[in-house]
Order: C-alpha cells, then sequence, then structure tokens
C-alpha cells in the first residue's frame, strides 16, 4: 500500500472507532486503580488485555505479588530487523479506592471527566487502539510494543527496572501521559528524589526538666529552614518540605519528628550534587544531641530534550501537520516513566496522550475530541518512523 494511502487508511481506521475508545475510556476510569489496590490496577490491566486480545494483539504478563501486574503486548508488524517502537504507560492512579463509583465517568461541554482520566487513562486508551490498528493495518515498518505498568505514581519502584530492561534497542518510545492544557506534547521533564527524614531527640517534661530535652521538632525546623534555601529557581531546583510530623504532648519536649521531602531538578549534572547538600544538612546536628536518617523513598529520572528527541518530535509534528493540527513543545517541572528510556539513550516523547489538566484533583478532564487525533497522530508517527 503507498505510503499515502495506508496513511489515509489509519485516520480512517481511528474514526470508525471513537465510540468504541470512549466506551474503553469510561470502562477504565469506572475502575478504581490506586497503587496500593492490586486487584483494581489488575481488573484495568484485565480489561486492555482483553480488548488487545481481540484485536488480535499477543499479550504477557510480567506479575508481581504486591503491586500491579506488568502487561507487554507485542505487534510484530514490518520487519523483524527493525528496531521497535514502545508505547509506555501506566494503569496506577492517585485517587482511593470507592472513587470511581462517587464521581464516575462523565461527558459534559466536550470533555470527560472522572478519576484518572488525563492521567493517565485515556493514554492507556490511545495506546491499547493505536496497537490494535497496527494489527489490524500492518502500518508500521517495525514492531510495536506495549508496556502498560502499574506503580507509576509511586516513582515505579518495582517497574522501573523492567522498564529499563524492555526499552533496550528500541527505536524510539512514545509515553502516554497527557498532553498539557496547552495542546502540547511534552519534551523535557524535571528530575525528582522523594526523601523522608527522620529525627531522633529526648524527651523531657516541658516544664519541670525542659533542659534535660532535645527537641526533635526544633530540630526539624531548623533543617527545614536550610532545606528550603537550596532552591534555585534559576536552575530550576526546588526543594520542598511537604509532609512533617512528631512529637507526643504539647507538655513534652518532641523526641522525634520526621519529614517527607521532594527535590527536583533539571541538569542530570545537579542531581549528585543537590543529594550531598541535602545529605550534610541532615546530618548536622542543629539540637546537640539530636540526631537524623536520611531515606530516598522513590526517584525519577529527568527527560531531556537532545538532538535524537528534537528528531522524534519533529516527526510528531509533521504526522500532526498532516492532519492539519499542530502540537507544540513544553517542559513540565512533573516527573513521569519518560526519563527511564532517556537516560539509556533512547528517543523518548512524553505527554502524547488526549489533552487535558487537573490531574490528582477532582476536576481532572481531558478534551474528548483529542482522544481520536492523538491516537490518529500517534500512529502516523510510528508509522513514518
Amino acid at each position: 500500500m503507498h505510503s499515502t494511502d495506508r496513511e489515509a487508511a489509519l485516520s480512517q481506521w481511528f474514526a470508525a472507532r471513537r465510540e468504541a475508545m470512549v466506551g474503553l475510556l469510561a470502562d477504565l476510569v469506572n475502575t478504581d486503580s490506586n497503587t496500593g489496590d492490586k486487584t483494581g490496577v489488575d481488573a484495568v490491566g484485565a480489561r486492555i488485555t482483553a480488548f488487545l486480545r481481540d484485536a488480535g494483539v499477543s499479550c504477557e504478563v510480567i506479575p508481581h505479588d504486591a503491586l500491579g501486574d506488568i502487561i507487554r503486548a507485542t505487534v510484530p508488524c514490518g520487519s523483524a530487523g527493525n528496531a521497535p517502537v514502545m508505547l509506555l504507560g501506566h494503569r496506577d492512579t492517585v485517587f482511593p479506592t470507592g472513587e470511581a463509583s462517587r464521581r464516575p465517568f462523565t461527558i459534559a461541554g466536550g470533555r470527560a471527566y472522572g478519576p484518572g482520566v488525563a492521567d493517565m487513562k485515556g493514554g492507556l486508551v490511545i495506546n491499547a487502539f493505536v496497537l490494535a490498528a497496527m494489527a489490524a493495518l500492518g502500518a508500521a515498518s517495525r514492531p510495536v510494543v506495549g508496556l502498560f505498568t502499574g506503580d507509576e505514581e509511586i516513582a515505579s519502584p518495582w517497574s522501573r527496572d523492567v522498564i529499563a530492561r524492555e526499552v533496550q534497542g528500541m527505536r524510539a518510545v512514545f509515553n502516554g501521559e497527557p498532553g498539557r492544557p496547552s495542546g502540547n506534547v511534552t519534551v523535557g521533564r524535571k528530575g525528582g528524589l522523594f526523601m523522608r527524614i527522620d529525627i531522633r531527640g529526648r524527651a523531657a517534661h516541658s516544664g519541670s526538666h525542659f533542659t534535660h530535652g532535645i527537641s526533635a521538632i526544633e530540630a526539624l525546623a531548623r533543617k527545614t529552614l536550610r532545606l528550603h534555601a537550596l532552591t534555585d529557581l534559576e536552575a530550576g531546583i526546588t526543594v520542598n518540605v511537604g509532609v512533617v510530623g512528631g512529637g507526643m504532648t504539647l507538655n513534652t519536649v518532641a523526641p522525634d519528628a520526621f519529614a517527607e521531602l521532594d527535590l527536583r531538578y533539571v541538569d542530570p549534572a545537579d542531581r549528585d550534587r543537590m543529594l550531598a547538600a541535602v545529605e550534610a544538612i541532615v546530618a548536622a546536628e542543629d539540637v546537640a544531641g539530636s540526631s537524623a536518617t536520611l531515606t530516598i523513598t522513590g526517584e525519577f529520572l529527568p527527560l531531556v530534550q537532545s538532538e535524537p528527541e528534537r528528531a522524534l518530535y519533529a516527526t510528531y509534528d509533521a504526522a500532526a501537520a498532516s492532519l492539519g493540527l499542530h502540537f507544540g513543545e513544553e517542559f513540565s517541572g512533573g516527573c513521569s516513566d519518560a526519563g527511564i528510556p532517556c537516560s539509556q539513550g533512547i528517543p523518548t516523547l512524553c505527554g502524547v496522550g488526549p489533552v487535558g489538566g487537573g490531574s490528582h484533583t477532582p476536576d481532572e478532564y481531558i478534551e474528548l475530541d483529542t482522544l481520536l487525533t492523538r491516537a490518529q497522530t500517534l500512529a502516523l508517527a510510528i508509522a513514518r518512523l
């Protein structure tokens, strides 16, 4: 089939299945899948797997005891000697179990609403339908792999290694996180370190034995000020102590305290330098006799736009232009799994899911028409690689 005819067939294939795409999206949104709810995350996976197998797409389940299983779907298009393309996406959301029944999938004013509709069940629908289209039409010149994970919202503690293994040798990776509210795709993201500080002091009666006490809360307060002073907005570095706790009673010198903090950076070279600065602050004895430990609880790698990423975006933008569309480039301070393939030198583009906003809030939405147009654009981009 001539390339022009092939692309027209691809676009028409999706246009004929718009309602089916919306139906799958409704099913996914109406299924709770908080990261800690393995049953729910796997139920979303089962629905996707059933759809793909009905479409003739081979699926493999990579199991995990506590977190959502990973689904690996493969369409052996084109020449086996051509490096594959990967479509990446996560099935877990931040919303508690029961949220889907309280706030089910709805459509109003051209927008679709519901828990996880943008982050990122809309992207999962696009990925699933692109795989199905490639299986039906054989439009790609290379194999297409879909990886559907289940723990991204907690920084992918398990799937990180699986993603890193699976992306080796890939021609490109498209991550189906939502398009920006502006309509842009994401060409760069910050890296992020999530950490916890635990501080030990000594309890004492705050009236009769005040001087015997060692206040862990005072030590934490002093550290918080120093940690926040590490922020360098011009360099794209932020340090935020977002959660604190500790102490026993108001009339007891606090024997313990804790904090959870978030470090974000743009330049990969800043990662180790900033971590060392945080470690030095945590190790300092801000209150005589106190001590503290630092634990890294999660980490996202940055998505860095280099020449391979720019070339991949150019292919995607040209595909959009052939449909009379344009999705611009945008940098995001948010993190995603896109940094994993990028760190291995695989050209990576993020935010190719439907345009949306309000992620992690009750106002989360997608622009429903972009469920179709972004699927068409992604399919055409893959066909042109």
